[in-house]
């Protein structure tokens, strides 16, 4: 827990990336949408934060919702 009144919500949990030289959210670099992880492991995959039916969070429907990203946003090609 962090006693900063700054502090990003999910730093202590690694949900964050650096950007321009300052801790934020990992969003996706398509669409711009906030991106969380599926796991602990760093090689974890991350998804749209809050998507369900086919929208995310904000009610969109980006055409990169229900694929998986890697950290830097990027969404991950299957093999």
């Amino acid at each position: 827990m962090s006693l900063d009144m700054n502090a990003l919500p999910g730093a202590e949990r690694g949900e964050t990336s650096v950007r321009d030289g300052q801790l934020a959210p990992v969003t996706c670099a398509a669409c711009g949408c906030r991106l969380e992880a599926s796991g602990t492991a760093d090689d974890a995959p991350w998804f749209h934060f809050g998507r369900l039916g086919g929208r995310d969070a904000r009610g969109d429907r980006p055409a990169c919702i229900d694929a998986p990203h890697d950290r830097s946003g990027r969404g991950i090609l299957a093999a």
